[in-house]
């Protein structure tokens, strides 16, 4: 690799650990994520390891993490015994048709809470508003996807 593409990769993978825990992850995971998106190709426990100066264990632990989340897909080679992992190929337009459904639900189950309560509540008010925001959103996203020639 070119020096900058080499920087550039060290300063993504490095971004992608402090933005992941900034949403609850490990830094490892975001790391170890940045880097399969990055290279794009499969790598194994070892290489990971190796790569990102952790240990297997560490490795394993954030795998299931980012297996569990849909975000990585493990892959076996036929006579080897290694687990290699993958970023998951979901298509975008798949992650924000389910972020979509996931506002529309959140939308429609606090406008119900809201509206088992008198007009003059305040709670009522708030939760209204949640509800709005949501909806916002969702209707936010879908507009996106449609500007971007996605499905919906």
């Amino acid at each position: 690799m070119t020096p900058p593409i080499s920087r550039t990769r060290a300063d993504f993978i490095a971004y992608m650990g402090q933005a992941l825990e900034a949403k609850g992850l490990s830094p490892i995971a975001g790391r170890m994520l940045g880097l399969l998106i990055f290279d794009g190709a499969p790598r194994s426990f070892s290489d990971l390891a190796t790569e990102l100066g952790v240990s297997r264990g560490s490795i394993s632990a954030n795998a299931r993490h980012l297996l569990a989340r849909g975000a990585i897909v493990k892959q076996n080679r036929p006579g080897d015994r290694q687990d290699y992992f993958c970023v998951a190929e979901q298509s975008l337009d798949q992650i924000l048709t389910e972020l979509i459904a996931r506002m529309t639900e959140t939308s429609e189950a606090v406008r119900g809470f809201a509206e088992a309560l008198p007009s003059d509540e305040g709670a009522r008010r708030r939760l209204c508003g949640l509800a709005d925001f949501y909806a916002a959103m969702a209707g936010g996203v879908t507009q996106a996807l449609q500007r971007l020639g996605m499905r919906r």
